[in-house]
């Protein structure tokens, strides 16, 4: 039976280039996001450099936590080999003077949707030869000024991939691996959402950053390495593959 790696939050930025770098690799994807026309679009890119992958495409907002249960749903029918649960955004705004809206929303998508997809693919997959990545953030290990809440929506997510990890290497039966990919600052669509300006300008705003396709190729190094972390350094901007950063109180001693 066929096997799929599914990525959401596909339609742009770290997502769609992990989609071009795993499809370059022959794998078979099923991409998720709000936006369709995008997805299309980067589903006929993918045929056209990689005609031997299978790529099918989920539209739909898991911000929504009913979706969420409605996409697992849909994927009955699809073995998978790997979760990159890489749909989120960033808020940034003064401590009581964030859109509580846009907050809510931002928590709905990179808390809500992230634990329930995690926790569906590991009681699934379990006991097979399959993997799970969580897209953190640098701002998931250390908080960055006017960033406060989205940095604490990303240190959920780094400590859920963490504790996950530790809890399926404590169980001799479980084969599923849990990563955390922690990327600095990467030009996407990011700043623009984060900040409301559509104009947001990268260079202005960074002495250094990433592009989506550093990322990805760092998510492929990480994807095939034993390690739990790959995480960009916010000063150096270097790379590197490490084990969980956080202490486990279930640690053997």
């Amino acid at each position: 039976m066929k096997k799929f790696i599914l990525i959401t939050g596909a339609s742009s930025g770290i997502g769609a280039a992990a989609a071009r770098a795993f499809a370059r690799r022959g794998e078979n994807l099923i991409l998720v996001a709000r936006r369709g026309e995008m997805l299309e679009a980067l589903k006929a890119e993918i045929s056209a450099f990689a005609p031997q992958c299978e790529v099918a495409l989920k539209i739909c907002d898991l911000a929504a936590p009913q979706n969420v249960f409605a996409l697992w749903n849909e994927l009955k029918d699809y073995r998978l080999k790997a979760l990159v649960n890489n749909a989120g955004f960033g808020d940034y705004g003064l401590a009581g003077e964030e859109d509580l809206q846009k907050l809510q929303r931002m928590i709905s998508l990179n808390v809500t949707a992230l634990t329930l997809l995690s926790h569906l693919f590991v009681r699934d997959y379990k006991r097979e030869e399959a993997t799970l990545v969580n897209i953190s953030s640098a701002g998931g290990y250390s908080i960055v000024p006017r960033a406060v809440s989205y940095c604490a929506s990303k240190f959920y997510v780094s400590a859920l991939s963490e504790g996950l990890y530790h809890e399926l290497a404590a169980d001799e039966n479980a084969k599923l691996r849990v990563k955390v990919l922690a990327p600095a600052a990467t030009r996407t669509e990011f700043g623009a959402r984060a900040t409301g300006d559509a104009n947001y300008d990268y260079d202005a705003s960074f002495k250094r950053y990433h592009s989506a396709e550093q990322m990805a190729e760092f998510l492929l190094r990480l994807y095939d390495s034993e390690f739990c972390v790959g995480a960009v350094d916010r000063n150096s901007f270097e790379f590197t593959l490490e084990g969980p950063k956080f202490s486990f109180a279930g640690a053997k001693k």
